[in-house]
C-alpha cells in the first residue's frame, strides 16, 4: 500500500509566478509537451474570469473582507495532492482518475469550503499524475487575541464574526495535522494511506526530495531563461519598430522638400504610419515590462527554493550526527558492560594488520584455528616474511586477554624469528660467493 501526498504552501500576492507554470503559459523542460494537451482545469472559473490569477482576486474582491489587504499578506495557498507513483499508475490503469480527482475535489470543499476552492488543475505531463489546488483562505471564526486583550473585561456587546483572510489561522498546526488525517481516511479507497504520525521521515527517500528540489530550481531557471530569450526578442522588434519609425520620420522630411505642393498629403499619410509604430512600441514595451515581473517573480522563486535546499541539507546534517552520537554512546555502553567485546575488536584489528584477509579473521576470531599461506609483517612499516603453511590461532590468556599465535607462539615473535632466520640465511649465501670468487681469482 502506497502513500497520499498532501503538501501545502503558502503564497504572497496573485502568485502569478506559479499560475505560469500550472496553467503551462511556460512550458517546464520536465513536462512531456506531448501530453500537455490531457492537463485540464477541473473547477468552473465565474463569469468573466479566465485563469486563475484573476479567479483569486475574483474570491477575495467578492468575499466582504473589511480589513484592507497588506502588500505581503497571504493571498492563497497553494495544495498539491498525488500518491505514490506505482498507485498512482494503478489507478489511472483502471480508469479511476476521474474518480479519484472528484474525491479529491469534494475532500477540499468540505475542508476549505466550496467558494475558497477558486482552482484545481490536473498534471499529466510530468511523470506522475497530479493536481494543484489553490485555496484562499477567507475564515469567519474570530479573530485571537492578545492575552492583554482577553483579560480586560469588555462592557461592550460582541460583534458577529464577519470574513477575513488569514492564512495562519488555516494552517495551524493542528489543523495541518488534521488535513493529513482526513486526506488519508478519503484515499484510503485508492489503497493510499498516511504517513506515520508523527514520523519526521518523508514520504519519498531523501536523495528523491533533494533531486526534486533540485529539478524544482533548474526548471524554474530554465523558465527565466526563457523569459530573457523571449525579451530579447522583443527587443529587437523594438529597434526594428523604431528604426522603421525613424525612416518613415526620413521618408516624410524628403517628401516635403521635394514637392511642397504634396506636403499636406505626405503629412498626413507620414503621421498615420508613425503612429501605428508609436503604439506598436507602446505596446511592446508594456510586453517586456511584463516579462521583466514575470522574470522577478521566478528568480526570487529560485532563491526560496535554494534556501528550503539549504535548510533541508542543515536538517539532515543534524539527525545524521544525531545518530552518529546515538550509535557511539550505544557502543560505549557495550564496552563498559562486556569488555570482552572491545578485546575482539583489537584482535579482530590487529589479525588484519598481520595480513589476514577479512574471511580468515572472521575465522581466527570465532576460535577456529587457521592453515595460512602468505606474507606476513609485525606492522605496516615493518618488512614482510613469507609463511609456508603455518597454524594461526587466537589465544584467550589471563583476565580476557586474547592473543593472535602463529605455530603457538605470539605473532609478532614469531615474524621477528622468520627475519633473523632469514638473515643469516643471506649472510651465508653472501658468504659463500665472496669464496667462490677468491677461490676462482
Amino acid at each position: 500500500m502506497g502513500y497520499a501526498v498532501l503538501h501545502l504552501d503558502k503564497a504572497k500576492g496573485a502568485d502569478s509566478g506559479m499560475s505560469a507554470h500550472i496553467e503551462r503559459t511556460i512550458h517546464p523542460k520536465n513536462a512531456d509537451s506531448t501530453r500537455t494537451h490531457l492537463n485540464r482545469e477541473l473547477i468552473q472559473f465565474p463569469d468573466g474570469v479566465t485563469n486563475r490569477t484573476q479567479a483569486i482576486q475574483h474570491r477575495l474582491d467578492t468575499a466582504g473582507l473589511k480589513r484592507k489587504i497588506g502588500k505581503n499578506q497571504v493571498q492563497a495557498i497553494r495544495i498539491l495532492l498525488t500518491g505514490t507513483y506505482e498507485d498512482m499508475m494503478q489507478i489511472e490503469k483502471e480508469g479511476r482518475l476521474n474518480e479519484w480527482c472528484q474525491d479529491n475535489i469534494d475532500w477540499l470543499r468540505k475542508t476549505y469550503g466550496t467558494d475558497n476552492v477558486v482552482s484545481v488543475v490536473l498534471h499529466m505531463d510530468e511523470r506522475t499524475p497530479h493536481l494543484h489546488a489553490t485555496v484562499v483562505p477567507i475564515v469567519e471564526t474570530e479573530r485571537k487575541r492578545k492575552k492583554k486583550e482577553e483579560e480586560v473585561k469588555r462592557t461592550y456587546r460582541k460583534k458577529a464574526p464577519t470574513p477575513r483572510l488569514s492564512a495562519d489561522d488555516v494552517m495551524s498546526r493542528a489543523k495541518l495535522k488534521s488535513y493529513q488525517n482526513t486526506y488519508a481516511a478519503a484515499m484510503q479507497k485508492y489503497g493510499l494511506q498516511r504517513g506515520i504520525d508523527g514520523s519526521e521521515a518523508q514520504h519519498i527517500s531523501t536523495h528523491e526530495y533533494y533531486r526534486s528540489l533540485m529539478l524544482q530550481g533548474k526548471s524554474l531557471q530554465e523558465d527565466v531563461d526563457e523569459l530573457l530569450k523571449q525579451r530579447e526578442q522583443e527587443e529587437k522588434e523594438l529597434a526594428k519598430v523604431k528604426a522603421e519609425k525613424k525612416t518613415e520620420e526620413l521618408k516624410n522630411t524628403a517628401a516635403k522638400t521635394a514637392n511642397v505642393a504634396l506636403k499636406g498629403l505626405n503629412s498626413l499619410l507620414g503621421s498615420n504610419k508613425i503612429s501605428k509604430l508609436e503604439k506598436e512600441n507602446e505596446r511592446l514595451q508594456g510586453e517586456i515590462s511584463k516579462r521583466n515581473d514575470q522574470i522577478k517573480k521566478l528568480q526570487s522563486e529560485a532563491e526560496r527554493q535554494k534556501e528550503w535546499h539549504a535548510e533541508d541539507i542543515r536538517y539532515t546534517k543534524l539527525q545524521m550526527q544525531k545518530t552518529i552520537n546515538e550509535q557511539k554512546r550505544i557502543i560505549n555502553k557495550i564496552l563498559r558492560w562486556f569488555p570482552i567485546v572491545g578485546e575482539y575488536l583489537r584482535v579482530e584489528s590487529e589479525c588484519l594488520m598481520h595480513g589476514f584477509s577479512v574471511e580468515q579473521t572472521d575465522k581466527l576470531v570465532h576460535g577456529e584455528s587457521l592453515t595460512f599461506r602468505g606474507y606476513l609483517q609485525a606492522d605496516k612499516r615493518s618488512p614482510r616474511v613469507w609463511a609456508e603453511s603455518v597454524t594461526a590461532h587466537i589465544v584467550k590468556m589471563a583476565k580476557d586477554k586474547l592473543q593472535l599465535t602463529v605455530e603457538q607462539s605470539p605473532i609478532v615473535q614469531w615474524i621477528q624469528q622468520q627475519l633473523e632466520r632469514d638473515k643469516r640465511e643471506h649472510n651465508i649465501e653472501e658468504m659463500k660467493k665472496t669464496n667462490q670468487q677468491g677461490f676462482h681469482l
